[in-house]
């Protein structure tokens, strides 16, 4: 219920059976992606979310998407914290307050932008020497452009020097104490443990979405398999018969060569071919990791549990085709 909340607030719904795919290849657009970022951070139901450039590498309506769906998530009572490089007007005024630093990370501003940035204007815009804002201009551009370093030296001024001896600022560090003392009656918060579920948790769900990420990558399962067999009937072939011939040192030497070939040839091959798979969900397990929703423990034991039975079946077959064209015998004695 609570996931299918989410989706409509993040105007996912619609694509509800579409599989993520690959980043420029399949599946779902850059845009597209980042809602589900924003989604999947959701669902945990976090009372404050931190987000870095959410409309970086998009195009203008694909990033006003984006922004809508943050601002339906700032509606439900969230708190959202946004890094923003180089917004719109739109995409500017869809934001509440502001925390500008200039190079260096000083603060030359904080607070509330005000509609249609106001507030942020009148501030900058009452500083002696700086120039007022022309009409249409976007805000963002032009507090970026009136802050510079260059303007900053040919005006004489210090932005920052200037935010401290504001009232804005005595009015910040007010907020700030005020905000700093708990409430009576509350109590400290504290996690007993690190993850909010358990090991065994942890190894199921990340063994069902390995399950799953195997099952719909059948292309990687077809070439593991075809390269199998050939490879079974390869060795097969040059080691044919050699089975019941052991009454030399050399035969022995022979077969044992033939199984340390087979078997050390499968196991490089395997371990080869699992690496682009590893190297792909690496980037999201690093997020969900830093997230807290699994351990890495948890991760490994559901990529080895998952590749293990693949494995399991891929060397079944690679045996039953060695040991009848080897012809190693079925009876024992």
């Amino acid at each position: 219920m609570f996931v299918g909340e989410i989706m409509d607030l993040i105007e996912l719904s619609p694509l509800r059976n579409v599989l993520v795919g690959l980043p420029g290849i399949d599946g779902l657009s850059t845009e597209q992606r980042k809602r589900l970022t924003i989604a999947v951070e959701l669902v945990a139901n976090p009372s404050i979310v931190f987000m870095d450039e959410p409309t970086s590498g998009l195009d203008a309506r694909a990033a006003a998407i984006v922004m809508r769906t943050v601002r339906n998530t700032v509606n439900t009572g969230r708190t959202v914290v946004c890094t923003i490089h180089q917004p719109s007007i739109d995409i500017f005024e869809t934001f509440d307050e502001l925390l500008l630093m200039k190079l260096g990370g000083q603060v030359i501003y904080a607070g509330e932008l005000g509609h249609h940035s106001s507030k942020l204007v009148d501030y900058f815009e009452s500083i002696p020497g700086v120039p007022q804002i022309t009409q249409g201009h976007n805000p963002a551009t032009w507090m970026l452009e009136i802050t510079s370093s260059p303007v900053e030296a040919q005006l004489h001024l210090d932005f920052a020097e200037i935010y401290l001896r504001s009232s804005l600022y005595k009015n910040n560090q007010e907020l700030i104490k005020d905000l700093s003392i708990p409430t009576p009656g509350s109590v400290e918060l504290a996690f007993s443990t690190k993850y909010a579920q358990n090991f065994i948790n942890q190894c199921s769900a990340c063994f069902w979405k390995q399950y799953w990420s195997y099952w719909r990558n059948p292309q990687y399962n077809a070439i593991r398999f075809f390269s199998t067999i050939v490879t079974g009937l390869l060795f097969g072939t040059m080691f044919w018969g050699k089975g019941k011939k052991t009454g030399k040192q050399q035969d022995l030497f022979n077969l044992m060569g033939a199984i340390y070939t087979a078997v050390f040839f499968l196991g490089a091959t395997n371990a080869n071919s699992v690496q682009p798979v590893v190297a792909i969900e690496r980037t999201v397990f690093y997020r969900e990791r830093a997230a807290g929703m699994y351990s890495s423990m948890a991760y490994a034991f559901a990529q080895v549990s998952i590749e293990a039975i693949y494995i399991a079946v891929q060397s079944l077959v690679y045996s039953l085709l060695l040991f009848s064209m080897i012809d190693f015998g079925w009876k024992v004695g």
